[in-house]
């Protein structure tokens, strides 16, 4: 029970590396706030962790209306007092094409969710986390973010504004009780890893439970790292 008493929130919390977050800090003692776009993937995560011992709430909330983020923060005080845990785990992966083509509105749109809305979720959530006495920030992002490669648009150009956005904000909490990092997941059995790749064979991969570990470490009122990338697979063993 590592993190036993401990509010955590997580976005994109409906399936995938999200999913088995939730269910992981669960059976670690946090209550969960989930927080995603389809409620009927987080009622089924919501009767998995009351069927693990667990307790959530649940917030069906699309993040690319980053306008309705703002308003996660009243009701979240009013009924928690503090966040302990924020994960930054939503987002999308639009498409591989060549940069000159890439449709306007899906660039738009991928920056929206992977960008814009973590900005407004530290702004709604940095008071919250604030209040806690050992706050812990986790955004998810990619090897995309530090590997230049051709065709990746979006994703990639959002992900490297992720990094640098969510290190910038770890300096600037470092003399405060928050601590912030970034955790790459690598290559993860996932919808969106598909996506990417739709010749590879998932069973070649991690599932998300395989990495879940480096979110719990880092979530943990223990932990002092703060401002770095962590490759979640060298963290957890796995071999490539």
């Amino acid at each position: 029970m590592r993190l036993k008493d401990r509010i955590a929130l997580i976005t994109g919390a409906s399936r995938g590396i999200g999913a088995a977050i939730a269910k992981r800090y669960a059976a670690e003692g946090a209550h969960v706030i989930c927080v995603a776009r389809t409620t009927g993937g987080l009622e089924e995560l919501d009767d998995e962790i009351k069927a693990l011992g667990g307790s959530t709430t649940l917030i069906p909330l699309d993040l690319a209306k980053t306008e309705m983020i703002d308003g996660l923060a009243a009701p979240l005080l009013e009924r928690f007092g503090r966040i302990d845990i924020l994960v930054g785990n939503a987002g999308i992966f639009g498409r591989m094409t060549p940069l000159h083509q890439f449709p306007p509105n899906l660039w738009e749109e991928v920056f929206k969710v992977n960008v814009h809305a973590n900005q407004r979720l530290i702004r709604a959530v940095h008071p919250l986390l604030f209040a806690s006495t050992a706050g812990r920030a986790i955004f998810v992002t990619s090897t995309v973010s530090r590997e230049i490669r051709a065709y990746w648009g979006a994703y990639a150009a959002s992900k490297a504004a992720l990094d640098n956005m969510v290190m910038g904000y770890a300096k600037e909490v470092a003399q405060s009780n928050i601590r912030v990092n970034l955790v790459n997941p690598g290559g993860t059995r996932s919808k969106m890893r598909a996506e990417a790749f739709p010749g590879e064979d998932p069973s070649t991969l991690p599932k998300p439970e395989d990495i879940t570990e480096v979110f719990v470490a880092l979530a943990e009122a223990s932990s002092t790292r703060n401002g770095e990338w962590i490759n979640a697979r060298d963290f957890c063993g796995i071999k490539a």
